[in-house]
């Protein structure tokens, strides 16, 4: 699909901070506007991360309920009972990072599956965040392909606590993840029969026979107020598995909580 017309309002600001440990933070800022049509193309690939437009009908169909009904009393995230709203905030920033790393960056980066397969929808998908695949050549196995894997974390409200720590001491645990989220990824692209997806990522699953470049990143979202209150250059990736080859990434925006939610209820409303 073409890059989504709200990362125009994801913009580089050009400031740059430093960890403890000498790692560059990039700062981005998302600055969303008073543009109708564009939030709900925004709402819609949103919605589309859960079920998409043309499966709608018949989820649906049977249930007694609306499509805005359904979506809020069975796919999405619930507003307000714990840990919906921690896990609607979970998610956007984990699908924010998707489009940035996709978009922005360049790689292919499968994610739907990883919420539409949900049985609960109060319930985090365990696994790596957010996956990407680059390939130098295309059909070709190269030692230039890249694979990157992202841990992302939501501030959206004062806690004292240093989400892109959080971040980066998560995103160590991914040494472990990546082998079990390669596989279900593959699992779900060969039981739905797209074999030439499945295929691109078994190229990246045996780093010694087939070598690759492996990029690791640690991005915390952030609402203006907590971004303000945390100190990032106390941050350390000294320790991480991949320190040579992480990336660190801030984004952050004004009142985030009341967008996201805003995000859901027009998804759910315009379905």
């Amino acid at each position: 699909m073409p890059k989504p017309e709200y990362l125009d309002w994801l913009v580089d600001t050009g400031e740059c901070q430093v960890t403890a440990c000498g790692r560059k933070i990039e700062i981005w800022e998302l600055r969303p506007q008073e543009n109708e049509a564009v939030l709900s193309a925004w709402a819609a690939h949103f919605r589309n991360h859960y079920v998409s437009d043309e499966d709608l009908p018949a989820m649906v169909d049977g249930t007694g309920l609306t499509n805005a009904e359904y979506l809020r009393q069975t796919l999405l995230p619930d507003r307000t009972l714990t840990p919906g709203p921690s896990l609607r905030s979970g998610d956007f920033g984990e699908i924010l990072v998707a489009d940035y790393i996709e978009y922005v960056l360049g790689y292919w980066c499968p994610r739907e599956l990883r919420y539409q397969e949900r049985w609960n929808r109060n319930d985090s998908t365990k696994g790596c965040d957010v996956i990407g695949f680059k390939f130098a050549v295309d059909g070709q196995t190269n030692p230039n392909d890249a694979l990157f894997i992202f841990e992302t974390k939501s501030g959206m409200s004062a806690t004292g606590k240093n989400r892109l720590q959080d971040a980066i001491t998560d995103s160590d645990k991914d040494k472990l993840r990546e082998a079990m989220s390669l596989n279900a990824i593959k699992q779900k692209f060969v039981t739905r029969g797209t074999m030439d997806d499945a295929n691109r990522v078994k190229r990246f699953q045996n780093m010694a026979d087939r070598p690759f470049q492996r990029i690791n990143g640690a991005a915390a979202i952030l609402d203006d107020l907590v971004f303000n209150e945390t100190d990032l250059t106390k941050s350390d990736a000294s320790v991480h598995h991949n320190a040579a080859n992480i990336r660190l990434i801030v984004i952050k925006g004004p009142s985030l909580m009341k967008l996201i939610h805003a995000l859901y209820d027009r998804a759910a409303d315009e379905a």
